[in-house]
């Protein structure tokens, strides 16, 4: 194991802590094969009963879960044509789906910041914890990016709409929240993480919590808005619709799409809605077709994903260029031509999901 990801057997808990504080764990390559290989390994072992996993703040354990994958990465090599970017993404869903039918128990301790990759490794848990400092978001259409990491299967099987809403927006959600979207399973005080990490390596599978509910959602505020708006047939209809409501949430909702890419703005919502029809593994290689698309459509500099990257988190000028710039110029066949598989399903990466 490299000191990025720290696996260990406690009792009877198999215990992994992601170790890259400063990038907020964001998973490298490197990481999702340690992760991949740990879990293999303990699914097998007898003398673990149930697998943890939490990420460490720059104060210690806990405090950040996992950022994403290391887009850093993702737009250096989009730039060079690193063969190891469809490696990174191939072996992150084959971990994704791991994750989902893992044989044993699963708690993802989901503190802090968890979004993009960190959603891959925490949904398909049997426990998912959120505590007061939880921020959750899958907010890929600010990359030029979509919802990967089986995104379209659990973003669509929230209640309503707000699979779409938070797919298209990006908005970052507290725990009462994620919990309401059915994306958390219960809420606990941060300062309660660590006697839970002890407690589950004593006890193993009789200590994980059950799912409760919790009051203070801010999204059930707005479900029946966002259940109207987001059932709209295009993203034109959604802004169009956004844009002529008469409080500050549909503006400010607006204002929030108005600046995302427009063209994965429609990626995204063919994406969900066909997924909300899909088991795990066929989102999967729709979204394994998706991620190769955003790369080579339009290769290099041209990617709307190596620019929204390059916006962000190179040049850090928050200003991407947008290529449609506005929703209403995106064509229907730009949008088809992303769900058009590079491979025959006998050739295809993911073919071994079941």
């Amino acid at each position: 194991m490299s000191e990025e990801v720290v696996a260990e057997v406690a009792g009877k808990a198999g215990r992994i802590t992601l170790n890259r504080p400063r990038a907020l764990n964001a998973l490298s390559l490197a990481m999702i094969r340690e992760l991949t290989a740990t879990l293999r390994a303990w699914r097998d072992d007898p003398g673990v009963e149930v697998v943890t996993i939490r990420g460490t703040g720059k104060e210690g354990p806990f405090g950040a879960f996992c950022a994403g994958g290391d887009i850093r990465f993702f737009h250096a090599a989009g730039l060079s044509g690193d063969p190891q970017l469809e490696d990174f993404f191939t072996e992150e869903y084959t971990l994704n789906h791991l994750v989902h039918r893992y044989p044993k128990p699963y708690v993802a301790f989901m503190d802090g910041i968890v979004m993009g990759g960190g959603m891959g490794i925490s949904q398909g848990a049997r426990c998912r914890i959120v505590t007061e400092r939880t921020k959750m978001a899958m907010p890929e259409t600010n990359i030029g990016l979509f919802p990967d990491v089986g995104g379209g299967h659990f973003l669509s099987r929230c209640p309503g709409r707000l699979g779409e809403y938070l797919a298209l927006t990006g908005e970052v959600i507290g725990a009462a929240d994620a919990v309401d979207a059915r994306l958390a399973d219960l809420v606990l005080p941060s300062s309660e993480l660590p006697a839970l990490w002890e407690r589950l390596s004593l006890e193993g599978e009789a200590a994980v919590p059950t799912p409760h509910r919790v009051e203070g959602s801010q999204l059930a505020d707005h479900r029946l808005e966002i259940d109207r708006v987001f059932a709209l047939d295009t993203v034109q209809d959604i802004v169009r619709e956004l844009e002529a409501g008469p409080g500050d949430w549909s503006r400010h909702t607006a204002a929030v799409l108005r600046k995302r890419s427009p063209l994965m703005l429609h990626v995204v919502l063919e994406q969900v809605r066909r997924a909300r029809g899909m088991n795990l593994a066929d989102d999967l290689r729709m979204e394994r077709d998706l991620v190769h698309h955003c790369f080579h459509l339009r290769p290099g500099a041209a990617s709307e994903t190596v620019e929204g990257i390059r916006a962000l988190a190179v040049d850090k000028d928050h200003a991407p260029r947008w290529n449609p710039a506005r929703i209403e110029d995106v064509t229907p066949e730009a949008v088809a031509a992303f769900f058009r598989s590079p491979w025959s399903p006998q050739a295809h990466p993911l073919r071994d999901l079941d």
